[in-house]
């Protein structure tokens, strides 16, 4: 009877030991969770930062492109000005011309890339039935050229 006694108290004391690795297990896997989870919100925050760096050095490069652009649109201006005839249709044609690339480099110099979207918005809510149409317009010239 002793004997089966111990081999009971074995038994149960083993069967504790076993709840306890359980239970060490869970708590190292719990552990180990919280530190992976930890790690992948700071690759995460990581990544977002650079994309967001990235973006803002894009925007950054786009507006300098788009105030060169508008430099070279008021040079230009001045060249077809010097160039062009002074007098009859070709003269007016040309002065017409240097007149519109300098204000849309003054433009592109002065607002950048915003200023355009916004003038293209105000340019579609205003009469938006042309814009609509023009825009058909140009999806059909667009899909006959795509599809030869």
């Amino acid at each position: 009877m002793a004997t089966q006694q111990r081999e009971k108290n074995s038994f149960t004391s083993g069967t504790g030991a076993a709840e306890s690795a359980k239970d060490m297990a869970k708590d190292m896997a719990k552990d180990t969770a919280n530190k992976a989870g930890s790690y992948v919100k700071d690759a995460a925050s990581t990544v977002a930062q650079k994309a967001e760096d990235a973006a803002s050095y894009v925007a950054h490069k786009a507006e300098d492109c788009t105030t060169s652009v508008g430099q070279n649109l008021k040079s230009f201006a001045g060249t077809i000005r010097s160039n062009a005839p002074h007098e009859g249709m070709l003269g007016n044609a040309g002065t017409a011309v240097a007149n519109t690339l300098e204000t849309y480099g003054r433009e592109l110099e002065q607002h950048g890339l915003g200023g355009i979207a916004d003038d293209i918005t105000n340019t579609v809510r205003r009469p938006p039935v042309p814009a609509v149409l023009i825009g058909i317009g140009l999806g059909f010239l667009l899909a006959r050229t795509f599809a030869k």
